[in-house]
């Protein structure tokens, strides 16, 4: 009787598939489950760590914000947005964030700006700059949460083990929410 391993399957293995599905965010899912424990760190590392851990926090909350902004300019997308913007108001939970999600103030009605977009959150920031056309604003949100994933991917090289493993996560998630809002939308 022969010890060697049952030939494998044609076709890609799991792994392979996971990197494939989720692109980079994917990749980096594999490099930072690979991280130890975070017992034991120097305080610059546990420091570094929390300055990350809130930065990643805030961007999620920033983001909420953003969906937020879009639902409030056009309520016909609120059925397909709130799913995924409650996914990101846990992400900021998840990284400590304490913050209301950024959203709009309930007696401020959206208008619509010489620039061809609509107003509809906090004064002062672009968060609320929304397009006036519906396709343009999903794609906005597309944007904001590719360029969120990749950026969450580049930082968890940078911090130890379970926030890495947390960051590649919710990178991950972000690389399907890009997805579900353009070809599975």
């Amino acid at each position: 009787m022969s010890l060697s391993a049952s030939p494998r399957p044609p076709g890609p293995r799991r792994r392979s598939l996971l990197v494939s599905a989720t692109g980079a965010a994917g990749a980096v899912l594999l490099v930072g489950c690979s991280g130890g424990s975070e017992s034991g760190e120097p305080a610059a590392e546990r420091s570094a760590a929390d300055a990350a851990r809130a930065r990643a926090g805030r961007d999620s909350e920033a983001l909420a914000a953003r969906y937020a902004a879009v639902i409030a300019a056009h309520p016909g997308l609120a059925e397909r947005l709130r799913p995924l913007r409650a996914e990101v108001l846990r992400h900021a939970e998840a990284f400590g964030a304490k913050g209301t999600g950024g959203t709009a103030s309930p007696g401020a009605p959206s208008e619509a700006s010489p620039s061809g977009s609509a107003r509809a959150a906090g004064p002062g920031d672009d968060v609320g700059r929304v397009p006036v056309d519906e396709k343009d604003a999903v794609a906005l949100l597309a944007g904001a949460e590719r360029k969120l994933a990749d950026r969450r991917a580049q930082a968890l090289l940078e911090v130890p083990g379970e926030l890495a493993r947390l960051l590649a996560s919710v990178a991950a998630a972000g690389a399907a929410h890009v997805y579900l809002l353009t070809d599975g939308g």
